[in-house]
This record gives C-alpha cells, sequence and structure tokens, in this order.
C-alpha cells in the first residue's frame, strides 16, 4: 500500500537478480517472441532517470536479416556470441528525447531545457539511457532470462547502419534468452565494502 514501507526481497529474488546472475555466452536454440521484448520494457521503464527524461530505446535486433546487418561491426571476440544469442538489443539513446517532455514531464513542459544544448543533451542522453539499459538486465533476469551485456563493437558503424535514421546513438549491446553453462568463466570477485566505500 501507498506510503508503508515495501517488503525486502529474500533468497531466490536477491540471487536471481544478483548473486548468482551471470554475464552469459552461449545460449539455449530458442525464439523470443515481442510480448516477451514487451514485457521486459514495460517492467524496465519505471526505472528513474534525469527529470525524467527516458532518452533510452532499444532496438531488438533478432531475426536472421537484422543480425547480418548487426555483425559486420560486432569486434570479433562477440560474433559468435551474438549471433547465437536468441535477440541481441542495442540500448541507445535518442538525441531528440527533449521534444517528449510535455508527455512525460507534464506539470511543466521542460523542452527548452535541453533544446539547443548539445552537451546536456548528451550528458542526460548517456548517463541516463545507461541507466535504464541496466533497468532492462535486472527486469529481463526477474522476468527468467539471461543477459550478456557487452560493449566490444563499432559504435559509429552500428549508429550509421541501423540507428542514423531514428536519430538514435547507440550505448552498449546486450543478449538476451536463456543462457547454457557452456562459455561461462569462473566468477570474478567484486571489490569489498571496505575498497570501493567511504561514509562521511
Amino acid at each position: 500500500m501507498k506510503g508503508e514501507r515495501a517488503l525486502q526481497l529474500y533468497g531466490g529474488a536477491l540471487k536471481q537478480l544478483f548473486t548468482e546472475a551471470r554475464t552469459h555466452n552461449s545460449w539455449r536454440q530458442e525464439t523470443l517472441s515481442p510480448a516477451d521484448f514487451r514485457a521486459i520494457y514495460d517492467l524496465s521503464k519505471w526505472g528513474p532517470t534525469t527529470a525524467n527524461t527516458n532518452p533510452a530505446r532499444f532496438l531488438f535486433v533478432h531475426t536472421a536479416e537484422g543480425k547480418e546487418r548487426l555483425k559486420p561491426f560486432v569486434f570479433p571476440g562477440n560474433v559468435d556470441k551474438v549471433m547465437s544469442a536468441p535477440c541481441t538489443v542495442i540500448i541507445a539513446w535518442d538525441m531528440a528525447f527533449h521534444e517528449k517532455m510535455p508527455q512525460l514531464f507534464p506539470s511543466r513542459d521542460m523542452s527548452a531545457t535541453f533544446a539547443g544544448k548539445d552537451a546536456l543533451i548528451a550528458e542526460v542522453g548517456f548517463r541516463s539511457s545507461t541507466l535504464q539499459g541496466a533497468y532492462f538486465m535486472m527486469a529481463a533476469r526477474a522476468l527468467g532470462f539471461d543477459c550478456g551485456p557487452m560493449s566490444g563493437f563499432d559504435l559509429e558503424g552500428v549508429d550509421r547502419e541501423l540507428l542514423a535514421e531514428r536519430g538514435w546513438k547507440s550505448n552498449f549491446l546486450c543478449n538476451i534468452g536463456h543462457g547454457t553453462p557452456e562459455g561461462l568463466f569462473p566468477r570474478n570477485p567484486r571489490l569489498d565494502y571496505e575498497q570501493a566505500c567511504v561514509e562521511l
């Protein structure tokens, strides 16, 4: 109920989202549907962004034709991962995201805050789309999918071939589907609290 403290997640939920979730490199051969894509997006869209700008855009590359268009721009070490995944999502951001501010911030039209300010558009677009990409992965995991995020690709090439007509710029790629144990490396350590955190 609104105003009450949210229930804390325990056990299996935390394992699925964080402690046992892995970056997958090989995939079960299956077909994901537009309904799957919509379910992930519709959950992820509720995460916060700067002034509710929602600059992220998602291109779901799941057809053979789409994969062939993407393939030349993927670095060699990532080609097999992309081509074998049921879907590779290009997490991008819209350079004209501010044009939707009347819809996204109806209490005050903030379009003029961004219009003509390329540096601010780039800063907010990249930061908030990165956040939205992370929300997207958490939503996918929450719905039972595995993820394989990566940055090993030619951003300019992807933008030119797949995104330019929409006015989008790529941020990173994320394979989605149901991963298999093959290709999983031993899990690398993370920094301890004492190494990464300071209290003031």
